[in-house]
């Protein structure tokens, strides 16, 4: 239990007043008699002997009340668990092209849920060559003909799924398909840049400990550049200044298929060549210090990012709050119990003339 206002139990040292002023008191309210020699001989009643307890009552009921002015609270714990862990920001390329299928795990799913779900597995871990990472900081950022913040950088892992839900193929016949591959990358390296002060504004006693080493950007497209204001050299070069290492995966593949609706049922075709811009990915991953992949299929991707699981780490600070409880209210009513069982002896029992 801790107490919010702890000086308020300086109050304690003034309820010897109350003593004082109940003997104060006692002798101005007085009965002359001649003598008392028989009263005391008669001894002290039940009465006589309880005469204190109003007192004890007013003086509890004071304890009660300052106690309750402190503001004891219990709950609210600050812990800070020193990890080894880097800065991650996961863009992913939700364009229409991306609704080409692959076969993964048995079955025919588009590329952007393949994709989805093995970024889920490299966060959360999947039992077998991924482990998880726990103790990452893990952002997101999708896009098309603009990038969006899908994910802040957070440490909490386990809103990851439902943040992955909100990413949603680009309708083709809209005005948001396209691939901005140099915004996309612009963006997530602001976010990595600001990662420190957005860590230290949460213990900026502390800001020290968040110094992070390492901050990587895993970008993942089957095109390219198609829309957007930065070119994507331009946005690596940007990333670089900020040393931010970018991997590049280029998506698609001989196993990729689309398929057709015709009079006759639905046909699946392969589709034809690889989209994505691989020589502009390579130098993407080149300046920045990263490395650059091709997956061709379901498996690949899933084999680069165990490759990836095992980049350097460095160390960061986690902080876990707890909500406070405040428990002054049953010590305020302890004190107005106390007060009115005073005053109801004082005018019943322990009365007193005048």
């Amino acid at each position: 239990m801790t107490f919010s206002t702890p000086y308020a139990f300086l109050f304690l040292l003034l309820i010897p007043l109350v003593y004082w002023q109940r003997k104060k008191r006692q002798r101005k309210a007085s009965i002359n008699f001649s003598t008392i020699r028989n009263a005391a001989k008669a001894g002290r009643s039940l009465r006589q002997r309880l005469s204190m307890i109003p007192l004890i009552l007013r003086v509890l009921a004071l304890v009660s009340l300052i106690t309750a002015i402190a503001r004891p609270q219990k709950g609210l714990e600050q812990v800070r668990d020193v990890n080894e862990g880097i800065a991650i920001e996961m863009v992913i390329d939700r364009s229409s092209s991306m609704g080409a299928e692959m076969i993964f795990e048995g079955q025919r799913i588009n590329r952007l849920e393949i994709v989805k779900d093995v970024f889920k597995q490299f966060v959360l871990g999947n039992g077998k060559k991924l482990q998880g990472r726990p103790n990452d900081l893990i952002g997101m950022v999708s896009f098309a003909r603009y990038a969006d913040t899908t994910c802040p950088l957070t440490l909490a892992h386990g809103a990851l799924p439902r943040f992955l839900e909100t990413v949603k193929l680009a309708n083709p016949r809209s005005d948001e398909d396209g691939t901005a591959l140099g915004d996309a990358i612009a963006l997530a390296a602001a976010r990595l840049e600001k990662a420190e002060e957005e860590m230290a504004e949460q213990a900026p006693d502390e800001e020290d400990q968040y110094d992070l080493k390492s901050k990587v950007i895993i970008l993942l497209t089957d095109g390219q550049q198609t829309a957007g204001k930065r070119d994507p050299l331009e946005a690596a070069k940007l990333a670089r200044e900020w040393r931010i290492k970018i991997y590049t995966i280029a998506v698609g593949g001989e196993e990729a298929l689309t398929s057709q609706d015709t009079l006759f049922g639905s046909f699946l075709n392969r589709a034809v060549g690889q989209s994505a811009d691989t020589g502009t990915l390579k130098a993407v991953a080149e300046q920045t210090g990263g490395r650059f992949f091709e997956a061709q299929n379901a498996e690949s991707l899933a084999e680069i990012y165990a490759e990836i699981d095992e980049l350097e780490r460095s160390k960061i600070q986690s902080l876990r709050f707890m909500d406070y409880k405040e428990l002054f209210l049953p010590f305020a009513l302890t004190a107005f119990l106390l007060l009115c069982l005073e005053v109801v002896l004082n005018c019943t029992m322990f009365r007193k003339i005048p």
